[in-house]
C-alpha cells in the first residue's frame, strides 16, 4: 500500500508535464530557435551534398540567426527520438498544432494530434525530476521524497516550462540528473567512499558537459559544488581535475563538430560566442537589469511559490540538529551560485532554475519534520494542518496561471483560424505574418507544409508564408500587393485595401470587477464564445459545460456572500487583427 502512494505522488510530475502541454500548446519567441530548428530537422532531414545551400535554401535559423549562434545538440536529439514516431505513424503533427472548428488547440490535441516533440522534452525532465526524487528517498526516506513531489509539482514554472524548448530546460534535466549524483555527500556514511567518489566525478562531468554544450552560466554552478566537495574533502584535486577534463572533452567534442556543420562556420564553440557577448560584452544588459537581490526577494518566492516552503519549511530543516548538517550541504554551493551570478546585471528566473530541487528538497526535508510529528504537540499539528492548505492551494493557483498562460499565444490562434476558414478556398493563398504574431505562437510547426503532398486539384492550398521585418520594405505600397492575408497587431501599417476578417484576443493582465459589473464570462450571452468554456469543453467534452455552469455559480455566490460584489478576472484585449484583401472585390 505504501509503495502504491508513493508512485501515485509520483506519477504527478508526468502528469501534470503532459496537462500544461496540453492545455498551452504553442511556443514564444525564447523558444523560437530550438523548436524551428528541430522542425526544419525533422522536415527537411540533414543534407550531405551542397551543405550550405540546402541549408540556406530550408533552414530557418539561416534566415533569422538571432543575436548569438546557439547549439543544435537540443534540436538534433529531440529530432532523433521523435523520428522512428514520425516515420512510423504517418501525418503525426511534431507539435500540438491545429484547430478544429471551434479553432481549439486542445481538441485537435484530443482529436489525433501527437505532442511528440515538446511531450519527448517534457517528460525527459519530468524522469529527471523522478530520478532526483528517488535520490531524495535513499537519503532521507519516502515521507521526505513525497512531499519533495508534492512541492515540485505544485510549481508553476517547472511544470509549466519543463516541455518547453529553452536551452535552459534542455539543461535542467541533465543538472538535476547531476544533483541526483551529489546524493551520496547528503546520506554521509551510509554510502561507501569509493561509490560517493564515482558519484560525485559524475556529477563534475555533467555540469560540465551541459555548461560547455546548453548554458554556460552553469559553469558557476559546477565551480560552486567544486568547492564545496573540495573543502569538505569530498574529492582530490587530482579527481576534479580528470573530471573537468573528461566533461569539457565530452561537451566540446559535441558541440564544435555538430554547430560548426549546421552554422557553417569552422570552428564554432556557441556557448563561448554568447559567454563573451553577454557577459564579456555586456550585452545582456540591453534586455533590462535587476537589482542584485532580484533572485532572493522575487525569483524565489514565485518559483518556489508555496509560501511555506520557504517561511517554514527551510527554516525548520536548517534549525533541527538532526536536519541541520545535510540541509546546509544541499543549500549552500546553489545558494553561493545564486549569490555569485547576482552580480549579473541581467537577470531572469530561468538562470537560476538548476537549483530549485535542491531547495525544494530542502524545504521538503522541513515539511517531513514536521508531519511525522503532527500529534506530538498543538503547534506541529497546526503547521501540519497549514501544509495540507498551502499545498493545495498551490496546485489551485498553479492551475489558474496555466489556464491564464493559455491566452498568451494570439499569433498561433490567428494562424489556425486562418487556415481553418481559408484553406481550400484559392489555389494558392500567401499570407505576411507580423513580428508580435512570431513572438507569440507563429511557428513552422503551425505553418502547412509545402512539401506534403497536397494536390490544388483535390480542393487543398498550397500556403505562401512571409515573416518580413524590414522597415523600409514594409513602408513601400507594392510590398503589400503580393499578399492575400495579413496577422497585424497594427492593421494601419498594411498599406492598401483590407478589412478585418476576425480579431484574436490575449492576455493583458488582471482586472478588477467592481460590485454592480458584469464579469467577462457573464458578458456574451452565448457561453460558448468565451474562451474559459472552449477550453473546459475541450478537456472535458463530456462534462465541460456543466464544470462551466458550475464556475459560473460558484462566481455568483463568492460575489454575493464573501466578496461583497468584488472579483478578479484576467483582462483580455485584442491583439492581432487577421486582414483580408479587398484588392480582387468589386
Amino acid at each position: 500500500m505504501r509503495r502504491l502512494t508513493d508512485a501515485s505522488i509520483a506519477l504527478l510530475v508526468p502528469l501534470l508535464v503532459v496537462l500544461h502541454l496540453y492545455v498551452a500548446p504553442y511556443t514564444k519567441v525564447e523558444e523560437s530557435f530550438n523548436i524551428q530548428a528541430t522542425h526544419d530537422i525533422i522536415t527537411y532531414g540533414i543534407p550531405f551534398r551542397n551543405v550550405n545551400a540546402y541549408l540556406e535554401a530550408h533552414y530557418d535559423h539561416l534566415s533569422f540567426p538571432g543575436s548569438v549562434p546557439r547549439t543544435f545538440l537540443g534540436p538534433l536529439a529531440l529530432a532523433g527520438a521523435s523520428w522512428p514516431f514520425v516515420w512510423l505513424v504517418e501525418g503525426v503533427d511534431r507539435q500540438i498544432l491545429g484547430a478544429d472548428e471551434n479553432h481549439s488547440p486542445c481538441r485537435a490535441f484530443a482529436d489525433q494530434e501527437k505532442p511528440l516533440v515538446r511531450a519527448i522534452l517534457g517528460l525527459y525532465n519530468a524522469f529527471s525530476i523522478l530520478f532526483f526524487r528517488n535520490g531524495i528517498a535513499h537519503a532521507f526516506g519516502s515521507d521526505t521524497a513525497n512531499w519533495y513531489i508534492l512541492f515540485q509539482a505544485g510549481q508553476f514554472h517547472v511544470m509549466y516550462y519543463a516541455s518547453r524548448t529553452l536551452p535552459n530546460f534542455f539543461a535542467f534535466g541533465i543538472s538535476t540528473l547531476a544533483l541526483r549524483s551529489l546524493t551520496p555527500s547528503y546520506v554521509g556514511s551510509l554510502k561507501p567512499p569509493w561509490r560517493g567518489v564515482q558519484e560525485y566525478r559524475k556529477a563534475l562531468v555533467m555540469l560540465t558537459v551541459v555548461g560547455v554544450t546548453f548554458r554556460s552560466e552553469i559553469a558557476i554552478l559546477l565551480g560552486c559544488h567544486t568547492a564545496w566537495l573540495l573543502f569538505n574533502k569530498r574529492l582530490s584535486p587530482t579527481d576534479i581535475v580528470t573530471s573537468g577534463v573528461l566533461g569539457l572533452a565530452i561537451g566540446l567534442g559535441l558541440t564544435v563538430p555538430v554547430d560548426s556543420f549546421f552554422w557553417q562556420k569552422i570552428p564554432l564553440w556557441p556557448e563561448l560566442s554568447g559567454f563573451i557577448f553577454n557577459f564579456l560584452h555586456g550585452r545582456s544588459a540591453e534586455w533590462g537589469t535587476s537589482p542584485f537581490h532580484y533572485y532572493f526577494t522575487s525569483a524565489f518566492p514565485r518559483l518556489l511559490l508555496n509560501p511555506l516552503t520557504w517561511l517554514v519549511c527551510i527554516p525548520m530543516a536548517l534549525t533541527r540538529p538532526a536536519l541541520r548538517d545535510r540541509a546546509f550541504d544541499m543549500l549552500v554551493p546553489n545558494i553561493v551560485f545564486v549569490a555569485v551570478y547576482s552580480l549579473q546585471p541581467h537577470k531572469e528566473w530561468r538562470f537560476i532554475i538548476y537549483v530549485l530541487p535542491s531547495l525544494t528538497a530542502v524545504a521538503a526535508m522541513g515539511a517531513s519534520w514536521i508531519w511525522t510529528r503532527r500529534t506530538k504537540s498543538i503547534l506541529y499539528r497546526i503547521l501540519a494542518t497549514g501544509l495540507v492548505a498551502s499545498t493545495l492551494g498551490t496546485f489551485a493557483v498553479s492551475l489558474g496561471m496555466l489556464a491564464v498562460s493559455s491566452s498568451n499565444y494570439p499569433g498561433a490562434e490567428a494562424l489556425n483560424y486562418l487556415h481553418a476558414h481559408a484553406d481550400g478556398s484559392e489555389n494558392v493563398i500567401s499570407v505576411h505574418v507580423d513580428t508580435l504574431s512570431c513572438m507569440t505562437g507563429v511557428t513552422r510547426f503551425l505553418q502547412i507544409n509545402p512539401l506534403q503532398d497536397r494536390s490544388t486539384s483535390n480542393g487543398h492550398t498550397l500556403w505562401l508564408y512571409d515573416k518580413t521585418e524590414n522597415e523600409t520594405q514594409l513602408l513601400h505600397p507594392g510590398f503589400w500587393d503580393q499578399f492575400d492575408y495579413v496577422l497585424a497587431e497594427r492593421p494601419e501599417k498594411a498599406i492598401g485595401g483590407w478589412e478585418i476578417l476576425h480579431t484574436i484576443n490575449g492576455f493583458r493582465g488582471v482586472q478588477i470587477v467592481r460590485p454592480g459589473e458584469i464579469s467577462r464570462h457573464r458578458m456574451s450571452g452565448d457561453p460558448s464564445l468565451t474562451q474559459s468554456y472552449r477550453l473546459l469543453k475541450d478537456l472535458w467534452p463530456r462534462i465541460g459545460k456543466d464544470v462551466y455552469q458550475s464556475w459560473l455559480k460558484v462566481e455568483d455566490v463568492m460575489r454575493e456572500r464573501v466578496t461583497r460584489g468584488w472579483w478578479v478576472q484576467a483582462k483580455m484585449e485584442p491583439q492581432i487583427r487577421i486582414l483580408r484583401s479587398t484588392k480582387g472585390s468589386a
